[in-house]
């Protein structure tokens, strides 16, 4: 009889569990067996004789991102970078879903999300392309309009690396906003809308919605993204430190991250156990990192923990 009900249930979610298996065949392929190339993380690979057949090294791969003259420049990089894209990038997600949630036309509110998506669906080459189009030397908006205007002499945008903090942290800003506040929205769409008649009915002004009726209702959201973020803090998006700065040396000081400087150093040194070593300590910090806040969360309101 138990045999009997456990397949009536199987046979009931047949087609939820069939709906799975792309998405499992994905993070099985995508994810799960890549975590067999991490033993090249503590060798030195010889194509002579095979990846797997490589002599072990120990740990000297994981040396060479402390040792060099460049690390603390590029880790530096990497999570301050990363910290205010947390910080900046959440705080502009809310108050664009705000705003949103505020807007009462229908076609407004949904021709404003589409606005606000489009650059998180560029490609990085065309953003890139798209600042340069702003920042060049001799030709760009900023030298020949903006500057000008204000009487300010024209700036080598891409020989200065001391611009650059700002310019990579508002090119960011503008390309993720539209997601993270589509995220937020579809939390806000979520609350019932009689808390805010009351509220309005007891005297609350706008101010008091969002503080006691708004922002309550988005902290399971913003703890959720928040941690994903932080457990991403020693990641950086490849192309935007790449390609928005035109790969420009003289910008290394303020745009060199892990990711690029490793890809900068597996291009020169063709060396695969080095890149893999560095892939490995990003998710191996990853996951100290988004552990510690988690329980960091779990010790102020247990119920917004991840675990």
């Amino acid at each position: 009889m138990k045999k009997k009900t456990n397949w009536a249930k199987t046979k009931r979610y047949l087609p939820l569990y069939l709906m799975l298996l792309p998405g499992a065949a994905y993070l099985i392929i995508n994810n799960y067996l890549p975590m067999a190339g991490l033993v090249l993380a503590f060798k030195k690979v010889n194509y002579n004789v095979g990846l797997f057949q490589s002599p072990w090294t120990g740990l000297s791969n994981f040396k060479y991102l402390f040792t060099t003259k460049d690390a603390f420049i590029f880790f530096r990089n990497t999570i301050l970078y990363n910290l205010a894209f947390i910080f900046f990038g959440n705080l502009m997600g809310i108050i664009t879903a705000v705003a949103l949630d505020s807007i009462r036309k229908k076609f407004f509110k949904r021709f404003s999300q589409v606005i606000i998506l489009i650059p998180y669906l560029l490609s990085t080459v065309i953003i890139s392309y798209i600042v340069y189009a702003f920042l060049s030397g001799n030709n760009g908006f900023m030298n020949m309009t903006v500057l000008p205007a204000l009487h300010l002499d024209k700036i080598s945008w891409y020989n200065d690396a001391k611009y650059w903090p700002v310019i990579i942290t508002i090119v960011y800003l503008w390309m993720s906003f539209g997601y993270s506040s589509i995220l937020y929205y579809s939390t806000l769409i979520g609350i019932d809308k009689s808390y805010y008649e009351a509220a309005v009915v007891d005297g609350a002004g706008i101010w008091d919605q969002i503080r006691f009726i708004t922002l309550p209702a988005l902290k399971t959201t913003i703890i959720t993204l928040v941690l994903m973020a932080v457990g991403r803090i020693c990641y950086s998006d490849f192309g935007l430190f790449y390609q928005v700065p035109m790969n420009s040396g003289l910008l290394y000081s303020t745009t060199q991250t892990i990711d690029t400087y490793v890809y900068r150093g597996l291009l020169e040194l063709n060396d695969i156990g080095r890149s893999t070593a560095a892939g490995f300590l990003q998710s191996i910090l990853g996951f100290i990192c988004i552990f510690i806040a988690n329980i960091i969360v779990s010790k102020i309101d247990k119920d917004s923990a991840l675990f």
